[in-house]
């Protein structure tokens, strides 16, 4: 096991270290002058010799490279252009605020997916099966800003149970907190719920033929042990893998959800950068989220050789 991980960990850093460089090189395409957009409209030429020299814009692109991971190693993602705040600070505000919504999504995910592909492989043929198919198709064919404006008008205007729009954070009302979360928890887990019960019954119609199934039965083993046991723990290895990278693309910034339900989170910071041409925080976050990536995808591996003993050995 121990050499399991030092394997991965050995992919993992060269992986980092060429994602930086792709980040750094792919920012350098995107059109416009930091320093021309920082000094304003008169442009003073002195200005913009200094707005340069301040941020290294005047140093090859190696240089500029060494620069800035000297920096993110220290902990400085560099400073926003727009606002004059570090980086890491904005990445830490929003990062909570995307991270629990992520949390949210994914245990309505797990919650509402897992449990309807087990019934439906088990049920196969039946009501059940097509009931849990037409639900999944359904959940992968609505599009998560239509079913949050849904959503708002059924229990924000009508029943005015949930808040339309906003977050409150934790620390000031835990009920406000989860009031404001419900609404888009569900849309983005809603989708992602279909994806997992979609893999979670092939998974399983393919497992529960396997020859190790049939001899736990034959041993006189109770249905639901067979099932729970021998068939799901061999079938969440895709679902494993499907779960890192939905995790990952929550935590990279539900864009349209964030924006339907005005929620300040990595999405909206992203958006917000683009559109200003902040530069420093656009490679910040994008930089944050590979890394995600990549932890997650070792999280997952991780998780393969704890369910599975035949990849420990």
């Amino acid at each position: 096991m121990r050499r399991f991980i030092l394997r991965r960990l050995g992919i993992l850093v060269p992986t980092v270290i060429f994602v930086s460089m792709l980040i750094f090189a792919l920012q350098q395409l995107l059109p416009g002058d930091p320093a021309l957009a920082l000094a304003g409209e008169e442009r003073d030429p002195q200005v913009i010799q200094f707005l340069r020299h301040r941020y290294h814009l005047d140093e090859p692109l190696p240089v500029r490279y060494v620069y800035w991971v000297g920096g993110v190693l220290k902990g400085d993602l560099g400073e926003s252009i727009r606002i004059q705040r570090p980086v890491a600070d904005l990445v830490l505000e929003k990062l909570p605020v995307t991270a629990e919504l992520t949390v949210l999504a994914m245990l309505v995910a797990v919650v509402i997916g897992i449990p309807a592909g087990i019934v439906a492989a088990v049920k196969r043929g039946t009501a059940w099966d097509i009931a849990a198919n037409v639900v999944a198709l359904w959940g992968l064919s609505t599009p998560n800003f239509w079913l949050g404006i849904l959503l708002i008008l059924l229990f924000s205007v009508h029943l005015g149970w949930l808040p339309a729009s906003g977050f409150v954070s934790p620390t000031e009302s835990l009920w406000g907190n989860l009031s404001t979360l419900i609404m888009p928890a569900f849309v983005l887990g809603n989708a992602i719920a279909a994806v997992f019960m979609r893999h979670t019954r092939s998974a399983m119609l393919q497992v529960m033929r396997s020859d190790y199934v049939r001899t736990a039965r034959a041993k006189g083993l109770s249905e639901r042990v067979v099932i729970l046991k021998h068939g799901l723990r061999n079938a969440l290895g895709p679902v494993i893998t499907l779960g890192a990278l939905e995790f990952g693309q929550l935590l990279s910034g539900a864009v349209l959800t964030e924006q339907v339900f005005t929620i300040p989170g990595f999405g909206k910071l992203v958006v917000d950068a683009v559109f200003n041409r902040d530069y420093a925080v656009v490679q910040g976050v994008v930089l944050c989220t590979a890394s995600f990536y990549i932890l997650l995808n070792l999280a997952a591996d991780l998780l393969y050789a704890a369910i599975n003993p035949r990849l420990r050995a």
